[in-house]
């Protein structure tokens, strides 16, 4: 046997014995690169795409080891033909193009009033002043805000979605919130302990991180970022008045298996949670610039003065995407956001605008395919109040809310970017980046191994506790 394997390569010419080299070389990468992709799969519990990628590991081999080891007539043209397409191919994706290197994010003409946001609106108690007066100047919301009414309400237990101890859970981390909305702003130290921008700047990104958040960012704080007027509690009715020069805002990463389970009780419980984690660190890091004697306000869930998706963007952690939330580039939307703005002197990133975000989203529309409410456009970006963007239907939106007992969460869950940060997505991510091509690519690829409408994963068994009856 081992004559007669001797005897087949010296029978063969260099050429030959370079493409029968090159067909199993090529048809080794296909079996190891899918079938880590299958064993990645399946730790992610994404077992559809687990499955496939161990299919193709197979599947896609074989025609290269047919074309290495079968004899016939022609066959090293057509070995030569099938990688030279391979390659070639490959190339294609990985060159640079579809770039748009003029884009800029959009930057808002308006100020928000937060009394139009649904959280303001919910706020509102029937028969109250506050309630004749708004719809005294919105009756046009009057009708859509009834219909939410309707509904049982976000943690009801007469909503769809109602688990106890989940609720329960998710009830506990708001509550602590609530409990810590006094505490945004505080007592500034008489003496000023004067930094370095530069050096004050990199090391609150890296305590940031230390303290949970997975990224952070510094913005001049701009008219838009703030809210025109209050929408709020106490704060309601009152103009928003906010001198800071800058704005540093934070994102902390929702769990992938909680948020994969939406709409679930599982969202709810870590929207809860990651909003309290994001308000801490605001929290602390305003604590601590008080301390140096700058003023300094955090913006925490329930008590905002600003935007803080436009605050992060400005600040470089991501583009807004077609569900109206920001896109990160390592976790997609799958992020909570806090912000903490200052007069300390600060140095403000770069913004970094990447058009490949707005342009796989434009594309993509698998939130807005997989929204039960259908509160996401479909459509391509609009100008807006003099601005080129999406807008979701929030009233569609939040009445579900209301149905579910949840904040829903599937445009989160279904997402290509909100696959886990790792080396198997973020290969892909950084094509999507670097070619149109490639996003076309991709998303085909999404939809075959994940799904084009992705189903709600299995609710986290830790999770699953019932009451005794």
């Amino acid at each position: 046997m081992k004559i007669d394997s001797l005897l087949l390569f010296a029978n063969l010419s260099d050429m030959q014995l370079a493409v029968f080299f090159l067909l199993i070389f090529t048809a080794l990468i296909l079996f190891v690169s899918f079938l880590w992709a299958g064993v990645v799969s399946v730790v992610e519990k994404e077992f559809r795409a687990s499955k496939r990628f161990f299919l193709l590991s197979v599947i896609l081999p074989l025609p290269y080891l047919f074309l290495a080891f079968l004899e016939f007539d022609f066959q090293i043209p057509v070995g030569i033909i099938l990688l030279v397409v391979t390659y070639v191919s490959l190339l294609v994706l990985l060159i640079p193009a579809g770039k748009n290197k003029s884009f800029k994010s959009p930057t808002p003409l308006d100020r928000i009033d937060e009394r139009d946001t649904m959280f303001s609106r919910r706020e509102l108690v029937p028969a109250s002043d506050a309630f004749q007066d708004y719809y005294k100047r919105k009756p046009e919301k009057k009708k859509a805000d009834e219909n939410f009414r309707s509904k049982a309400g976000l943690l009801n237990p007469a909503s769809s979605q109602y688990k106890p101890i989940p609720f329960a859970s998710a009830d506990a981390s708001f509550e602590t919130i609530a409990a810590l909305q006094d505490e945004v702003n505080g007592r500034v130290n008489n003496k000023v302990t004067n930094t370095n921008p530069d050096e004050i700047s990199n090391y609150l990104k890296k305590w940031s991180k230390k303290l949970g958040a997975v990224d952070c960012g510094i913005t001049a704080l701009k008219e838009y970022h703030l809210y025109s007027v209050g929408g709020r509690k106490d704060r309601r009715d009152k103009p928003v008045v906010n001198t800071h020069k800058y704005a540093i805002a934070f994102t902390v990463e929702m769990d992938k298996e909680m948020v994969g389970a939406a709409p679930s009780a599982s969202i709810v419980m870590e929207s809860g949670q990651q909003y309290l984690e994001s308000g801490i660190i605001a929290l602390q890091v305003a604590s601590f610039i008080r301390n140096l004697g700058f003023e300094a306000r955090a913006h925490i869930d329930g008590n905002y003065e600003v935007v803080c998706p436009l605050v992060a963007r400005d600040a470089g952690l991501g583009e807004i995407g077609r569900m109206g939330l920001l896109m990160t580039p390592k976790l997609g939307p799958r992020v909570r956001i806090s912000v903490v703005t200052t007069n300390m002197p600060l140095q403000a990133d770069k913004p970094k605008y990447d058009f490949s975000v707005i342009d796989f989203c434009t594309i993509c529309k698998k939130c807005a395919e997989a929204c039960p409410s259908q509160a996401i456009s479909v459509n391509d970006r609009e100008d807006i109040n003099g601005v080129k963007r999406w807008q979701i239907n929030q009233e569609k939106c939040f009445t579900l809310w209301c149905t579910l007992g949840t904040d829903c969460g599937r445009c989160i869950a279904v997402c290509p970017y909100s696959h886990p940060d790792n080396f198997l997505h973020n290969i892909v991510r950084e094509g999507n980046k670097n070619s149109s091509l490639f996003r076309k690519v991709a998303l085909h690829l999404d939809d075959y191994f994940y799904g084009r409408k992705p189903l709600s994963a299995k609710f986290p068994e830790w999770a699953n506790v019932k009451p005794l009856s």
